[in-house]
């Protein structure tokens, strides 16, 4: 079984919300756990971190790059805290104007230069889109203790734009696994196929709980064959260097 590096944020890491004392905590049932403890067993190691961006991961991948060299394949899971927003300030001040974390433009910059230098050193790459968010959970999550009014002011009216402007991010990493014919997992559409996925999402509204994580596993174990091809092709290409 090919050795796998996976690098992302909380999501990845296993973040969910213990629902009895309302606070983050890490669950032992995370995707990538039950990818370690399934039928077949995955090598994963797992580099992600809470509230990481493209900035950030980019960072960390290039810290651990000797054990990224080791691996077969490295696993991206990378979005979701880029798109977010300073919801403090925008609650002090609804009409300035406010970026994302990360704007889409470094966005998209940060993840190619990442992509371009896992494939220099020869790197097999998977790529996971976004799990969807419920904006309504997510608004009244992030609002406590906030001016509400003063940031539906600068939503436009309505919370909806939060999930719009999540998708956008969703469809650049697709775009992007597509510009570099880069594999990408769609652990996004498992979620959207249930008649309530938010079901399927912790307290926050972004977080997937554990019932998501193994929806995520699921979908990852049948990309199997996918990786492997993945795998067995940058070991052609490197005996033919």
């Amino acid at each position: 079984m090919s050795k796998i590096c996976l690098f992302g944020d909380s999501i990845s890491k296993g973040v969910i919300i213990d629902e009895i004392h309302d606070k983050y905590t890490m669950t032992k049932r995370s995707f990538a756990n039950l990818l370690k403890a399934g039928e077949p067993k995955l090598d994963v190691i797992n580099y992600s971190m809470l509230g990481c961006t493209i900035s950030k991961g980019k960072s960390i991948i290039a810290r651990h790059i000797r054990d990224v060299e080791s691996c077969d394949i490295t696993v991206l899971e990378y979005g979701g805290n880029d798109s977010d927003h300073d919801w403090k300030e925008i609650s002090e001040n609804p009409e300035g104007v406010h970026l994302p974390k990360t704007p889409l433009d470094e966005f998209i910059k940060n993840y190619n230069d990442i992509i371009g230098e896992l494939t220099e050193m020869g790197k097999g790459i998977i790529m996971l889109n976004l799990p969807p968010i419920d904006e309504h959970k997510y608004f009244e999550w992030f609002s406590r203790g906030l001016n509400k009014a003063n940031i539906l002011k600068w939503l436009g009216g309505s919370d909806e734009y939060i999930y719009r402007f999540h998708e956008i991010y969703n469809v650049q990493v697709c775009n992007i696994a597509a510009e570099h014919n880069i594999p990408i997992i769609d652990i996004r559409s498992v979620f959207l196929e249930k008649r309530n996925y938010s079901d399927y999402l912790c307290n926050d509204g972004i977080h997937p709980n554990e019932k998501g994580h193994e929806l995520i596993a699921e979908v990852i174990m049948s990309a199997l064959p996918q990786i492997e091809r993945e795998a067995i092709k940058r070991q052609c290409l490197k005996v033919g260097a």
